[in-house]
């Protein structure tokens, strides 16, 4: 079964950009997100996945990633839920791993987070200087929540409700 097993942490700072690659944009949407699984269209470098991923358990879950002509990620994204995620993604070996830190644009302008996939659950690794909370199993951080309530949006109330905590 294909697993994705990873961590998340915001990012403190701008140490990580010296060793970073230039990154690439990533325009994403999501077509469903039930609870139990989400079903998400990506467009990157000139190419286009649908992809869907269980929820998690601890930071293990089920994915399955398919590639898609342009043309259908592009129709597809006409029929998503919530806004369009942009962001761009920036690369950064690690101790033979690879940190992936996303500079969120667009309504999540001023998030950067970044995420390390790990080859099992328990696998060990020294934590960068420019590594922030760990937000692995906060859901406001995933893409998918994202979506609905952009990170611009945090700490203002939808009209007819109370804002919110943000440390909720």
């Amino acid at each position: 079964m294909p697993f994705e097993i990873e961590r998340k942490f915001l990012v403190a700072g701008d140490g990580w950009r010296a060793d970073a690659d230039s990154g690439s944009i990533i325009r994403q949407a999501y077509l469903a997100n039930t609870g139990k699984m989400s079903l998400r269209i990506r467009i990157r470098d000139g190419r286009a996945t649908l992809t869907m991923k269980s929820a998690g358990v601890g930071i293990r879950r089920l994915e399955f990633e398919y590639d898609i002509p342009l043309d259908h990620a592009a129709a597809l994204m006409d029929l998503r839920e919530g806004s369009i995620i942009e962001k761009r993604r920036h690369l950064l070996p690690w101790y033979g791993l690879t940190w992936e830190i996303d500079v969120f644009q667009g309504e999540n302008d001023g998030l950067v987070v970044a995420e390390i996939e790990l080859p099992h659950e328990d696998h060990g690794f020294p934590l960068p200087s420019w590594i922030g909370a760990e937000i692995s199993g906060d859901p406001r951080y995933s893409n998918a929540s994202l979506c609905k309530r952009p990170f611009s949006r945090w700490g203002k109330a939808p009209a007819g409700e109370r804002a919110a905590d943000p440390e909720m």
